[in-house]
């Protein structure tokens, strides 16, 4: 998609008010020439990296302050950097024109690495990235204070599964709920809910995924973590539902006890969690999930649709079969599951085969 006048504007703010900061960090290296993009995400923040020197780089955030709010970002980051949790340094900060500067991380996303170990059956090196990000994780339930941040309760839950029946029913498959629909959909989302707000309360990243975690050479074995700022207090099993059930990469049923196993060992040896059975949790893990599920369904159709970011469509078929083989687990789904399977997932399969 072309850039607006508008997006290269901010470009253009963006770079001279980057080369005012690196002048005050390092007063002896030439200025930057100009930025050159990195990558966007699933919202309005564009990423550039600055190098002043070889060998040197930051990353400069467009962050558009009446698109984004940038005050949830800073003061996580705050949180987390004070609980040794590797996380960027924040350098610079202009809240008021929306632009950041920050460590630069890299490349070096987990899930290409993910997937290439997964792909050639090495275990041992996808137990390090696994085990490594529950280590991260278990850091962060024990070590940040999840009082100060918003909670994640019943209504931010059924805000976020809502745009199912908005995004992906209506706005992506056509679909007009009728009444008795409705009517599932609700009980559904309220047993969804119950689950999550009876689970221990830990810090919760909300998005704790292999293209949020980052390899780091100056943090081997723990990973580079990004994309926080939707921080809040809520239910124990979110982020790790998110890692292990990742909506990019999918894994062998075993492996994915076995984490559950080693999570599990963990939050009991750390006091994170008491003495909760192996099958409870995994039923907090299987409905938690459930509630994700739902949600990114939606989101994948609102970024697709609203945003014209039709790539996370190709993500939709992996979040549908998540949902319906877990489902599949709790009568208490039965109802939605059935009308799931008889009428939107056909739908949705003949979307995709369809151009955007």
């Amino acid at each position: 998609m072309k850039p607006s006048r508008q997006t290269d504007s901010r470009r253009q703010g963006l770079t001279h008010w980057t080369r005012r900061q690196l002048r005050s960090l390092l007063p002896l290296a030439p200025a930057i020439s100009g930025l050159a993009a990195v990558s966007g995400d699933a919202s309005f923040r564009r990423y550039f990296r600055a190098s002043p020197t070889p060998g040197v780089s930051y990353i400069a955030v467009d962050a558009p302050p009446e698109k984004e709010d940038s005050r949830p970002f800073v003061e996580v980051c705050r949180l987390f950097g004070e609980a040794s949790l590797r996380v960027p340094e924040l350098l610079a900060v202009d809240l008021e024109q929306g632009y950041l500067l920050l460590e630069d991380f890299g490349d070096q996303l987990y899930l290409p690495h993910l997937l290439q170990a997964r792909d050639a059956g090495d275990r041992a090196a996808v137990d390090a990235f696994c085990h490594g990000a529950i280590d991260s994780l278990l850091d962060l339930q024990q070590r940040v204070d999840p009082d100060g941040l918003p909670h994640y309760d019943q209504t931010e839950l059924t805000r976020e599964m809502s745009l199912f029946p908005g995004w992906f029913c209506r706005r992506w498959l056509g679909v007009e709920i009728k009444a008795k629909h409705r009517e599932l959909i609700e009980d559904s989302f309220r047993f969804l809910c119950e689950s999550a707000l009876v689970q221990s309360e830990v810090a919760v990243h909300r998005d704790y995924h292999s293209r949020n975690l980052m390899l780091l050479d100056s943090a081997p074995g723990r990973p580079g973590i990004i994309d926080f700022q939707d921080a809040v207090r809520g239910a124990c099993s979110y982020d790790l539902v998110s890692l292990l059930r990742d909506c990019y990469i999918r894994w062998d049923r075993q492996w994915l006890d076995d984490w559950i196993a080693y999570y599990l060992h963990g939050a009991r040896e750390r006091g994170i969690l008491g003495e909760i059975s192996h099958r409870r949790f995994r039923r907090d893990f299987d409905l938690m999930g459930l509630q994700r599920h739902l949600k990114v369904l939606g989101i994948f159709c609102r970024l697709a649709i609203r945003d014209q970011k039709p790539e996370f469509l190709d993500d939709l078929p992996l979040v549908m079969d998540y949902f319906t083989e877990v489902a599949g687990e709790y009568a208490e789904m039965a109802p939605l599951l059935k009308w799931f399977r008889r009428e939107l997932a056909p739908r949705a399969r003949e979307q995709l085969e369809q151009p955007f």
